[in-house]
């Protein structure tokens, strides 16, 4: 029995009760769902497998005691199959126990389900855009670049675990003057010249005007600005590159690139998304003209003040921009969408929830996410760009794997610091190597059950009924409800922690309960069974690893 069948249980059984005050003559008015119907694990594993206080919550429509309604709902439930007991306790809360064989009966169907346990469709029909990392293409992507790429890639993936439909975009900060003195600096190096003032410094950047001038021979034989243009262009194609490349290797995929240049070009209209946006939010009512600027009144949404989208000699801010790029995000069929922004990033909040309200969105749709600051202890500065410590050697150094776990498992909002010297050792205190051991582990009982004929072929879960077994199973119950709380709260290190207390669990369970015979013992139906638990748990590890972008392991 499942914690979705219990909580249908206990509605239907609310449900009768409302019937039957409805019959007696009660005017009973109760909106319920069964989704509502919420059940917890208790602390203490003597008091059941599960609680639930939903006699506390409609008690009062009801117009009775809430341990009276609790009384009812037990006394239902002790009728219901799987259900071994169900006890009423405190002012209200029902204590459920579950027979062996109904709690044992989830270990084959997780193995059944394989992959697709723990997905839900809470979030169903949501379409969903989140943006993250997008860096400007003018030098390799850095530690804080590091968090935000792991955290955002890990809330993608609970959210379409949930249901939702979700698109992974980086925005391309492509125009503007970054991208002039990034063009200026590369010149500069392949021309043999200082860095201009200013300007980008950092090895990458010679590197870069040599692999320039590999594509371009003949560059400084070039007119200046040609020269410049040209420069530039070849560059940041090379460095796009490069980003690109680092968040593959990272684990990290983006279904959507967006170029802050395509909003600028213009249409067969001789307009461009920029120039189409202020009249579009003029038509919502919030653009004014003030002192010959166009501005939006961004302070009916609750910005700090209004901003100027057009200055007195026409051009554009970059609230200009970042209108264009909202506007076409709808305009794609996104009504959500999420921003995962850096630690210096919190002005931007008020700004775009101001301009979801220009326009004529629910402020709601709007969602920022401000990620901390992280740092690496020990961790050198990087040798191409000089002042920032690179992705591509963080990886180097400590992997793939425990970066996106250990990124992966603490809140966005909590500043972070990092031992690498944990990381790289191969115990119990390092979380990644804990959790992935233990999926190796189960992998290793696979291997050893095939060597000695032992096979999944029967299935008896009343017999699951050792303490761990109890403790393993309830924690396998939970992983639906943990992602689809992750996916709620955009909250991957939700995953991380619960893999963790499952590997824990199965590790108490390993020792206590041997899946392969001993010695000439023969082969029985306790052996087949724990043989499913095991697979059971070694599948949930390996999806909530997924969830994180983290590799599980068979070796170790």
């Amino acid at each position: 029995m499942t914690p979705a069948d219990l909580s249908r249980a206990l509605y239907d059984l609310v449900t009768t009760l409302v019937e039957r005050r409805r019959a007696a003559g009660d005017e009973v008015s109760l909106e319920l769902s069964a989704d509502q119907v919420a059940l917890e694990r208790p602390k203490n594993r003597e008091h059941g497998d599960w609680a639930s206080n939903v006699a506390m919550r409609v008690a009062k429509p009801l117009g009775s005691n809430p341990r009276e309604i609790a009384t009812e709902l037990a006394e239902g439930l002790a009728g219901v199959e799987g259900v071994a007991s169900a006890e009423v306790a405190g002012p209200g809360f029902i204590n459920i126990r579950l027979d062996a064989a109904a709690a044992g009966a989830l270990a084959k169907a997780i193995v059944d389900a394989g992959a697709e346990y723990g997905r839900s469709d809470s979030l169903a029909g949501s379409r969903i855009n989140l943006e993250f990392v997008s860096a400007n293409p003018t030098g390799p992507l850095h530690i804080g670049h590091t968090r935000w790429a792991a955290l955002g890639d890990s809330i993608g993936r609970v959210l379409r675990a949930a249901g939702a439909e979700v698109a992974n975009e980086y925005y391309i900060n492509d125009a503007g003057s970054q991208m002039d003195t990034f063009g200026r600096s590369v010149l500069a190096a392949a021309k043999g010249e200082p860095t201009p003032e200013g300007g980008y410094p950092g090895s990458y950047i010679a590197d870069l005007a040599r692999r320039v001038l590999e594509r371009e021979p003949h560059l400084l034989d070039l007119e200046h600005d040609v020269a410049l243009h040209t420069a530039t262009e070849i560059a940041y194609e090379l460095q796009l590159a490069e980003i690109r490349a680092s968040l593959e290797r990272f684990n990290v995929h983006f279904d959507v690139w967006t170029s802050e240049r395509s909003l600028q070009v213009k249409g067969e209209d001789g307009l461009s998304d920029v120039d189409t946006a202020v009249e579009r939010l003029r038509a919502q009512g919030h653009v004014f003209d003030d002192d010959g600027a166009v501005w939006v009144r961004t302070t009916d949404f609750g910005d700090d003040k209004d901003r100027v989208i057009r200055r007195a000699n026409g051009v554009y801010t970059y609230f200009a921009a970042d209108a264009a790029y909202y506007l076409d995000k709808g305009d794609r069929g996104f009504v959500h969408k999420i921003y995962l922004l850096g630690a210096d990033h919190h002005g931007y909040v008020h700004r775009l929830k101001a301009l979801a309200g220009a326009a004529g969105d629910e402020l709601e749709n709007i969602e920022v996410l401000i990620g901390q600051l992280v740092s690496i202890n020990g961790a050198k500065l990087s040798k191409r760009a000089g002042n920032i410590v690179e992705l591509d050697d963080l990886q180097a150094w400590l992997g793939t794997d425990a970066l996106r776990y250990t990124l992966g498992r603490y809140p966005a909002d909590s500043p972070l610091t990092i031992d690498p010297e944990i990381l790289q050792r191969r115990t119990n205190d390092n979380p990644v190597f804990y959790v992935q051991y233990a999926h190796a582990r189960t992998c290793a009982v696979d291997r050893n059950a095939a060597s000695v004929g032992l096979d999944r072929s029967s299935f008896a879960p009343q017999l699951l009924t050792h303490e761990t077994e109890s403790a393993l199973l309830g924690a396998l119950q939970e992983f639906p409800r943990i992602v689809a709380q992750a996916a709620e709260l955009r909250e991957p290190h939700r995953v991380a922690r619960y893999i963790e207390e499952l590997a824990g669990l199965y590790h108490r369970w390993y020792d206590n309960c041997r899946v392969l015979p001993l010695g000439d013992e023969p082969i029985g139906e306790l052996h087949r069974t724990r043989l499913w638990l095991n697979d059971a748990t070694g599948q949930v590890i390996r999806n909530g690893l997924d969830l994180l972008g983290v590799s599980a392991p068979e070796r170790m």
